[in-house]
Order: structure tokens, then sequence, then C-alpha cells
């Protein structure tokens, strides 16, 4: 019985953290251009980066371009919902494009912006609208993330009740219609200011256990990321990481970033070290190409290519990634946009920790290339890949489990 409740728990966690890669991986790619946007405005607007003044304090003629890419950075994050909405909704079975109509509805330009709330709240400034007696606060949701996924999800159980219960010839009218209407009532008056203080409680606990766990939290997630990504748990990052980024004002940014960052250089290293290792030349070929496809950010190759087989050095890369995680924590490295989880991670971390960042990755390839390399032997090496790569497929499976 308890066996069968742990399954089935299990299950349905895997099965969450599913939801949420299918809802994020396709935004990736806005997010991340955003964010590399976000991070060629740092460049150009913080001082003491190659000079005492900024760039644009030296150069003036770079104030308009300057501020062309941060409008263009800050879009994607101010209508956030809106993209969540679509895909969200999508995932959810729900008609995508009303999902993105109720979050473009809940960043609508005549409501307190998302970033002000709390400041209008503490001034009394926050206007009200009196529905059925009850105060609704004209609050927009710029940057959310928790809140869009609950709307998504209660518009598109809403809409397929609606396609259910409405004759056919009055569906294609008032489904949209009854859909976006008692989703918005729901949204305003109870979903969303209970799901953003959700949010902000998420926010804040995150933030308190990296500030209080310091250097030991990015320790131990440096060094237990790898493992996360064999279970897949990493997958939820992304919802993490833009909830932090998106309210970067008051988070600093995500310190997820430079760890999953350090992480994949130490696989890229411990496969490189086996390169020195092995005589074997197609082994060698492997793990060229996986060590440098792990340092620039893909790690599957090197992971479960060569590190799992021998197991020494995917404990070396967990090693070393542990180290780099400790000195990310104690240096408070933080990102500040999403981008490559590789050595060209540098472009997303706040300007006045990029050295800092570099020093981290350093320390990750370091020790995780001279773990593997010391504690493993040439011989050893070619031996135990040659044996793997001759078992049967059922055996190798075994032993995989």
């Amino acid at each position: 019985m308890l066996l069968s409740i742990l399954k089935k728990g299990k299950q349905g966690f895997v099965g969450f953290i599913n939801i949420l890669a299918d809802i994020f991986v396709p935004i990736i790619p806005a997010i991340v251009a955003a964010g590399l946007l976000m991070a060629l405005h740092n460049v150009l607007s913080a001082p003491h980066l190659f000079m005492t003044p900024s760039l644009i304090a030296a150069y003036p003629s770079l104030k308009g371009f300057s501020a062309f890419i941060n409008v263009l950075a800050n879009a994607p994050f101010a209508f956030l919902p809106v993209l969540i909405g679509f895909s969200a909704t999508k995932r959810f079975g729900g008609n995508p494009y009303l999902g993105a109509a109720m979050g473009m509805m809940m960043v609508s330009p005549s409501l307190v912006s998302g970033y002000d709330v709390s400041a209008a709240l503490a001034s009394h400034q926050l206007a009200y609208w009196h529905i059925l007696g009850m105060p609704v606060a004209q609050a927009g949701y710029q940057g959310s993330v928790i809140p869009m996924l609950v709307v998504a999800w209660l518009l598109s159980w809403i809409e397929k009740r609606c396609h259910k219960l409405l004759p056919e010839a009055l569906d294609y009218t008032f489904a949209p219609l009854i859909t976006i209407l008692v989703t918005g009532i729901l949204t305003f008056m109870i979903v969303g200011p209970v799901m953003r203080d959700v949010s902000d409680g998420l926010t804040n606990g995150l933030l308190w256990l990296y500030q209080t766990s310091g250097a030991v939290g990015t320790g131990v997630l440096g060094l237990l990321y790898a493992p996360l990504v064999i279970t897949g748990l990493h997958q939820s990052f992304p919802a993490i990481e833009t909830q932090l980024i998106a309210n970067v004002k008051q988070t600093g940014g995500s310190f997820i970033f430079p760890i999953a960052s350090v992480s994949n250089i130490a696989q890229g290293a411990a496969a490189l070290a086996i390169f020195f290792l092995t005589k074997d030349k197609q082994q060698r070929g492997l793990a060229s190409s996986a060590s440098m496809s792990a340092l620039l950010g893909v790690t599957e190759p090197a992971m479960f290519g060569l590190n799992l087989k021998l197991k020494f050095p995917f404990v070396a890369s967990m090693i070393g990634s542990g180290a780099a995680g400790v000195y990310l924590g104690l240096t408070h490295v933080l990102a500040v946009s999403l981008g490559s989880n590789s050595v060209l991670g540098f472009i997303s971390i706040a300007t006045q920790s990029i050295p800092a960042f570099l020093i981290s990755c350093v320390i990750s390839f370091a020790v995780s290339f001279s773990l593997t390399y010391v504690y493993g032997r040439r011989q050893e090496v070619t031996e135990i890949l040659a044996a793997d790569d001759e078992q049967p497929d059922g055996v190798a499976v075994a032993n995989s489990n």
C-alpha cells in the first residue's frame, strides 16, 4: 500500500515537472533573447567594466542605442503573462489565443504595474473596482509566472465546460465570452491576489534560503545539480529562474544559472580528462567532442556517454561543481538574464560579478579535471569503456539502473 502511494506520488511529481517543461521550453528562446539583450544593455550602461565611466557616459552617441536595447529587453519580461498564457493554455488543452488574451488583460496599461503594486499599497494609492459589493484591486501582473500558470489552467477548465454545456449554435459565440468573463472575475477577485502572495512567498523563500545558507546552500546545489539533471528535476528550474529574473530589482537575479553553468563545465572537464586517459581512438574522439559540447552547455554526450559509465569522472565533476558553487555563494554571483549554461554564461551575469563567475568556472574545470585524471588510470579507463560497450543491451540497462 505504502509503495503504491509512493509510486503514484513520484509519477505525479514527474508529471508536474513534465508539464512545466512543456510550458516553458517553447518560450525559452524569447526569454533568452530578451535576457541577452538585457546583458548587452548592462554592458553599455555599467560603470567600471571597461573603464571608470560606463560606455554610454564615455560615448554619449551610444545612449540612444542603449535605450532602444533596453526597451527590447524589458518587453518580454513585462508581458511575460502573455507568453505563458499562450503556452500554458495550449498545454492544458484550452484555446491558446484566449490564454494570450487573458495574459494581456492581466498586464493592461490601465492597471497599476505589477512592479509597483507593493509601493501603491504602502502609499494607499491603489485603485479598486467594486464588483458585487467587493473591492477588487486594479493591480497588474507584469513579470508574474505562478498566477498566470494557475489562471491558464482555470481558463482551460472553464472553456472545456462551456463547450460541453452550450448548444453548438451558441458555442462559437458565447463560449469565449463566458470563459474570459468568468476567468477574469475569478482572476482579479481571488486567484490573482492569492497566487501573487504564493509567488512572492516562493521568491522570498528562495532568497531567504540563498541568503541564509549562503555558500553552503550553493555548494550543495552545485554538488547535486548533475544528479538532478539525470532525474529531470532541473526542468522545473526555468519557472523559478524566470520568476527571479523577472523581479531582478527585488531579487538581484538568479543564483541557479551560475550553478548550472559550472556544473556543465565540470562535466566537460571530466570528459576532457578521459581524453588524456584512454588510448582507444574511438573513445578519444567521443571524449573530445563530448567535452567541447559540455563546455558549451550540452552535457548529455559527456554525462551519459562517458562520465556515468566510468562513475568516478561523474563523482569528480560533482565535487568540482560543488567547490565552484561554494565560491559562487561566497562572492554572491547572480545572473540577470537567461542564456547558455556554459563558459559563455558570463554574458548573462551581473557585470560586477563577471570576474568572480569566470574564477568559479576555472575552479570547476580545474577540480573536476584534476580529480578525474589523478584517479583514472590509462589502461583501466580503456578497458572499462570497452567492456561496457560490449555488454548486451539488457545487461547495460540493468547496470544503469
